[in-house]
């Protein structure tokens, strides 16, 4: 991992189309913004990793989830 220090106003360069910008520092927060092109994917690791834990539970339910869910679509819950 590269680990950079930056003030606020500050950038760095992600390949030849990605800048990163500090524009805020708070506490223990800080803001960022981030320019590139509309077709690259921006996320939170946070929320892509609860969407694979998810995806991943999802797919071991068993017999008895899948029983149940129609169950419940059927109105039979």
């Amino acid at each position: 991992m590269l680990v950079l220090t930056r003030r606020i106003g500050e950038s760095l360069l992600i390949g030849d189309d990605v800048e990163v910008t500090v524009l805020d520092v708070k506490g223990d927060s800080i803001r960022i913004g981030i320019r590139a092109p509309r077709e690259t994917r921006i996320q939170r690791s946070e929320i892509v990793d609860a969407v694979r834990a998810e995806n991943a539970q999802a797919a071991h339910a068993g017999d008895d989830a899948e029983k149940a869910l129609r169950d419940a679509l059927s109105g039979r819950a």
